[in-house]
């Protein structure tokens, strides 16, 4: 996976590590590592500073509502290892919600179930990237 990441991310250190630590975290979750790495492509292109507009933070774009839920008040969510435990622990909790279906528990994870075009991205970017 490194030479795909290598568009988002120039250094080979921080991309190993970056991608050890991924790893470690989809399995954790039971997640398909590459599905990790798309969404991650789709939601904040790898930028674990990216704040959205609507207050999401870091790789996986994590609500800050879920530190409540899952964490403590001090979690960084900028900070990339603590964003992918969260974002993968989200996800695989949506996954199980859902049955394992990947477009149901992808809409839900980005807020738009009952849509199809934010799963078809991250699908997209999965099928052309990351496989």
């Amino acid at each position: 996976m490194h030479a795909p990441l290598s568009r988002f991310i120039a250094s080979t250190e921080r991309r190993e590590a970056l991608l050890a630590r991924l790893y470690q975290e989809a399995q954790l979750a039971g997640l398909p590592p590459a599905l990790v790495l798309a969404l991650i492509e789709v939601e904040s292109a790898f930028k674990p500073d990216a704040i959205s507009s609507a207050g999401a933070v870091g790789l996986m774009q994590i609500m800050p509502f879920w530190v409540a839920e899952l964490g403590l008040p001090l979690d960084d969510l900028t900070d990339p290892n603590r964003n992918l435990r969260y974002g993968c622990t989200i996800l695989a909790h949506y996954l199980a919600v859902e049955n394992g279906d990947f477009t149901r528990a992808l809409a839900r994870y980005n807020g738009s179930l009952g849509q199809t075009w934010y799963p078809e991205r991250v699908m997209r970017a999965w099928q052309a990237h990351w496989r």
